[in-house]
């Protein structure tokens, strides 16, 4: 068996692995090639292009970046119509993915869409174009199910992948684990994967860590950054004098070691906000966009919680600090409240154990199944 796939960023490179595990179990045989991250090419799966080209948020973002997009989205829609797969998985990035997709589609390729687009949050007027689009989705949310199936499109529900990658940690070792020399607290500071936010939050979250350094001068700071180019500009941003004397550790990695040994921490909004509660660690969420984005999504009426903890409990469990809000003196403030609040940050815990409850599936069963039924009523 042959599996085309497109991750965007580094959770979809986190979804395509678990992808791969499961597929395997039953499809030894399986190879799959497209844009693969890390995780997925230590499994063996072929990038026909780096991952991190397509890692662009926002539009001004996306539009500076847009013609790279379309000529890398041209080539894969050539190479996938002339050596066809037994089936293609786009792996979230839907704006990337979902027109590509169709051209496969009507190529009569099965399409699977892993993570359904966010209708649910808005452009519900998408949902014709999504039927058009896929054999099916492969959904990470149970709130999901009743839209995508009223409108006509096959759903699975697979759980998230990250509940069973993600257990319950022990803090007091895990924090030991980052620097054995080290017997005080860690705060995790989680910028962003993307260069993108890098550039919108890398001084921000630098001038926070200042203001808290100033009030708990006996922490210290972990960010984790996997990727090469953003892990470099972060480094060049603590080389400047203003930061040069903040205890901050730059750690070559994902963020599982730093989230599960962390006191608290400061996330960009998105699958950073799931994986700090799997891990049980009391966090605050922010996000910067450039102004053109930022007024084009008001315009658009988008409205609701946008951390991941909340949308799935339905409550404003994790503060969530927006754009112009987002300074270093209100940011600090508010992570300066929660390290001095134990109760709060155990009832934070508390929530946290129930997002892991809601999303809690037989996630390798349920992506087999959902394989198996695109296969099945390909086009």
């Amino acid at each position: 068996m042959r599996i085309g796939v497109v991750a965007g960023e580094a959770s979809g490179d986190m979804l395509g692995e678990a992808l791969m595990h499961a597929v395997r179990q039953h499809y030894p045989e399986a190879t799959f090639e497209g844009i693969a991250g890390p995780r997925m090419q230590a499994l063996g799966a072929r990038s026909l292009f780096p991952m991190e080209t397509l890692s662009v948020r926002g539009y001004w973002e996306v539009l500076r970046a847009l013609p790279r997009l379309l000529w890398i989205r041209w080539q894969l829609r050539r190479h996938f119509l002339s050596h066809p797969p037994d089936l293609f998985v786009g792996i979230d990035a839907p704006d990337f993915n979902l027109v590509l997709e169709k051209a496969l589609k009507e190529g009569r390729i099965p399409t699977l869409q892993m993570v359904a687009p966010t209708v649910w949050a808005w452009r519900a007027e998408r949902l014709p174009g999504i039927r058009a689009a896929v054999s099916g989705i492969l959904s990470i949310f149970p709130f999901e199910a009743p839209i995508f199936e009223q409108a006509g499109i096959p759903l699975t529900y697979i759980g998230h992948p990250l509940v069973h990658r993600l257990p319950p940690p022990d803090r007091a070792q895990a924090r030991a684990a980052l620097d054995p020399t080290w017997s005080g607290d860690w705060i995790a500071l989680l910028p962003g994967s993307r260069m993108s936010e890098l550039e919108y939050h890398g001084r921000l979250f630098l001038e926070t860590a200042l203001r808290l350094q100033r009030d708990f001068p006996q922490r210290r700071f972990a960010v984790p950054l996997i990727n090469a180019g953003t892990r470099d500009y972060f480094q060049r941003l603590l080389r400047e004098p203003a930061y040069a004397s903040l205890p901050v550790t730059v750690f070559e990695e994902d963020a599982t070691r730093i989230l599960a040994g962390a006191e608290v921490a400061l996330v960009a909004s998105g699958t950073a906000t799931l994986e700090a509660a799997l891990l049980e660690c009391p966090q605050i969420l922010t996000y910067r966009l450039s102004g053109l984005t930022a007024w084009l999504v008001r315009r658009k009426g988008v409205k609701g919680w946008v951390g991941l903890p909340n949308i799935i409990l339905g409550r404003a469990v994790v503060p969530e600090i927006l754009q112009e809000q987002a300074t270093p003196d209100r940011l600090a403030e508010e992570l300066g409240n929660l390290l001095r609040d134990a109760e709060r940050r155990a009832e934070m815990r508390q929530s946290f154990q129930e997002v892991r409850r809601r999303l809690q599936a037989d996630t390798m069963g349920a992506l087999v199944r959902g394989v198996e039924r695109a296969l099945t009523h390909a086009p």
